[in-house]
């Protein structure tokens, strides 16, 4: 087991003076791990990205309606999402029983035997289905932050979290290349893959190959080399049991000679070492943070959903025409500035303007973003692509490093709202499912109404009307945090 740096009655955050004073080093025996095991899953996404509008129109579910393409794109993400949030509070809540350990081999698990799946789909249903399997059993993001929540500290956490992208970086550079160049092998590299039978029948089996085996490979790391983050209190079936049978599993838990003075004593603290019932877990804190970790959840899937179905569209119906390789190298392009800003700036920023600004800053940036949708076509049409157009891309991206650094930011709140440190992964799990809900949404709504804004007769502005009031409410709900965390800690 890991060495705990802070007892129950620590507070979870700290006072900055306090911060300056000493910082813990980054474990980085076992955050190595936890930075790796990331790697597969953010792979998995960028690599279908840039060629999953073109699956969609070789599988013929569109019957060569262009405008259909985003809605059908939309409907797979979502998918995803929908086996997510009906089971990511259930993985968090388990984690804080079982361990992490057990949840993180079954994500990478799901990821591997889904992605290959994905490449062997023919069908529009098959494609769905193997998204689900992914999202019902991958509970990997809300489980690895509290696996970093539990080897770190409030010292070292923004330290931690400026690390964090590097995994998606990585994926995000990695990914793209491999979704965009691997696609259709056997026309775009006959000399090598032209013989291949396999892959002229399954054209895009190599791209998700690699995420699949990389998932198989941390799958393996993981196993042999890290140490449960937390003390395993029961079993599984003893925690199922629990949660069926919680008042006769109360009644044998709790020895029947204890006098009424040691009981409240015993109550007392296992209220601040154990997980607390969800229904305690629901405090305003809890409840504003998950409002905010919402709304800006929905505007950045929603903006990341139209980015390459707007990049594939042709100019004439409202996009710029561009085909899975170009769209490959801007994602790519893009990952390597998001994480390389994160990872350079993010704790320097946090410590000279804290978590609640550079949040709010972050979601207004959304507000731009938008409006640049309209003009990179606008100029597209008038000039082709020209210079205009890719420095409004590259300011775009820009802007979306912004919209990112709202993640480490919302996680150090969502600490501060734990009520202790042994339901921080109930916690996790109560924000990252209502967001799963809100994702089942938002790419499905914002592509399908991007695909209905292209079709003859519609206002072709109506997606960037959708947006723009997506975007006002993640800034008003951005507006009900404090400055810092740390204004959240209950002193008494």
């Amino acid at each position: 087991m890991i060495a705990r740096q802070d007892d129950e009655e620590t507070p979870l955050l700290q006072q900055p003076e306090q911060l300056m004073a000493s910082s813990t080093p980054l474990p980085w025996d076992q955050f190595w791990i936890i930075l790796f095991l990331q790697f597969p899953d953010s792979l998995v996404f960028q690599t279908l990205a840039p060629f999953t509008p073109q699956l969609i129109r070789d599988i013929g579910v569109t019957h060569d309606d262009e405008s259909q393409v985003g809605h059908y794109v939309g409907i797979l993400q979502s998918s995803y999402y929908m086996a997510q949030a009906l089971t990511i509070l259930h993985l968090g809540r388990l984690s804080d029983h079982i361990g992490r350990r057990p949840l993180i081999l079954t994500a990478l698990f799901a990821i591997a035997v889904s992605t290959f799946s994905f490449g062997l789909s023919k069908t529009f249903v098959g494609l769905v289905v193997s998204r689900v399997f992914c999202g019902a059993f991958n509970g990997s993001n809300g489980v690895v932050k509290s696996m970093v929540m539990d080897i770190t500290d409030t010292t070292n956490l923004p330290k931690a979290y400026g690390y964090m992208p590097l995994p998606w970086m990585l994926g995000a550079i990695v990914g793209p290349l491999v979704g965009g160049s691997l696609s259709r092998p056997a026309d775009r590299f006959p000399e090598i893959f032209g013989r291949s039978e396999l892959l002229k029948t399954y054209p895009y089996l190599l791209p998700c190959a690699v995420p699949a085996i990389l998932a198989l490979v941390a799958w393996l790391v993981t196993y042999f080399r890290f140490k449960e983050s937390v003390s395993t209190r029961a079993s599984l079936w003893g925690s199922i049991k629990g949660w069926l049978l919680p008042q006769s599993y109360a009644r044998r838990s709790t020895p029947a000679s204890h006098s009424l003075a040691s009981s409240e004593e015993a109550n007392s603290e296992e209220v601040s070492s154990k997980p607390i019932p969800l229904r305690t877990l629901l405090t305003p804190k809890v409840l504003t943070i998950t409002t905010s970790y919402v709304t800006m959840a929905v505007l950045y899937m929603a903006l990341n959903s139209i980015l390459p179905v707007f990049y594939a569209t042709p100019i004439e119906l409202g996009g710029l025409s561009l085909d899975p390789p170009r769209i490959g190298v801007i994602l790519s392009a893009s990952g390597i500035a998001h994480g390389a800003f994160q990872l350079l700036f993010y704790a320097r920023l946090h410590d000279r303007f804290g978590a609640g600004p550079i949040h709010v800053t972050g979601v207004s940036s959304g507000i731009p973003i938008i409006i640049l949708f309209p003009v990179m076509n606008a100029l597209a049409r008038a000039h082709g692509m020209c210079l205009a157009v890719w420095l409004c891309v590259g300011l775009q991206h820009a802007l979306m490093t912004s919209l990112m650094m709202c993640n480490p930011c919302l996680v150090l709140f969502i600490r501060a709202a734990a009520p202790n440190r042994a339901s921080l992964g109930a916690t996790i799990g109560i924000s990252q499912m209502v967001a799963a809900g809100a994702r089942i949404i938002a790419p499905a709504s914002a592509a399908s109404v991007f695909s209905y804004s292209m079709q003859e007769g519609h206002d072709a502005w109506m997606v960037y009307y959708f947006l723009t009031a997506i975007a006002f409410l993640a800034v008003g709900t951005s507006l009900l945090l404090p400055r810092d965390p740390s204004a959240w800690e209950d002193r008494e």
